[in-house]
């Protein structure tokens, strides 16, 4: 169980636990080939990112087990850390934001997060700096500025067990089932380390160009806008060993 979280969290744990082995070692690193970006987290950075995030939407959000939360967010290591976050405050990923109680949307997006009705929207400028965006419409919660102060531990108020909603109606030991299942058919295993350019706006795309790459105990590189002549390149530097996408 990785040390930032003190009690049972049934899925973010599981997705977490195979990474916690050997904590130091990049867990995600993440690229944008328009902007130049690189950026690599480890298994204890991810961890804290998504310990600070689940802290934010329970304090800030009231994000607790049974609500619906939406992500109209790209792949990204912030959109990883933030379902790890939810799945934390057990709460259950919807592919409806018409439904959800929470949208959490990129700038790009914001006019369809504000458009679906919820209680509540968090906008992510994905900003490689930290910067926050700026003349957000009242309400809608900044997470580049909000998410700083929140501590990187975080223990939930009631243990999130294998039977709680996650995703779309799927409890928690479905969806890392389902998981496992697509990470043993695309030959993903503990020493994979996976290049992508999945994205995650479909549930295939993120079961299989996330979730399946973190239960199995995998890496993940993850390329956003690809420059495909400089994906071999990438794939050298990187030791890739799968990719996908």
């Amino acid at each position: 169980m990785s040390p930032v979280f003190g009690t049972d969290l049934f899925l973010t744990d599981a997705l977490l636990g195979p990474a916690m082995a050997d904590a130091a070692k990049p867990l995600l690193t993440y690229y944008d080939d328009a902007t130049g970006e690189r950026v690599e987290l480890s298994g204890v950075t991810t961890a804290n990112w998504a310990a600070k995030s689940a802290n934010l939407l329970r304090d800030e959000c009231d994000v607790e087990p049974g609500v619906r939360v939406a992500s109209l967010l790209p792949a990204h290591w912030q959109t990883a850390a933030v379902l790890l976050a939810l799945w934390s405050c057990g709460a259950e990923l919807t592919s409806a934001p018409s439904s959800a109680e929470w949208v959490l949307t990129d700038a790009a997006h914001l006019d369809e997060a504000l458009a679906a009705g919820a209680e509540g929207v968090v906008a992510f400028s994905l900003d490689a700096f930290g910067r926050g965006i700026p003349d957000l419409p009242d309400g809608v919660i900044d997470y580049a500025t909000e998410v700083r102060p929140h501590g990187d531990e975080f223990v939930p108020w009631d243990p999130v067990g294998p039977d709680a909603p996650a995703w779309d109606g799927a409890t928690g030991a479905q969806v890392l089932d389902a998981a496992r299942e697509r990470a043993a058919a695309l030959s993903f295993s503990p020493a994979a380390r996976v290049q992508s350019t999945l994205a995650w706006d479909t549930p295939d795309g993120l079961r299989d160009g996330l979730l399946a790459v973190l239960a199995a105990g995998g890496s993940l590189v993850q390329v956003a806008q690809p420059e495909i002549t400089r994906l071999e390149h990438k794939a050298e530097s990187e030791n890739v060993t799968v990719r996908i996408g």
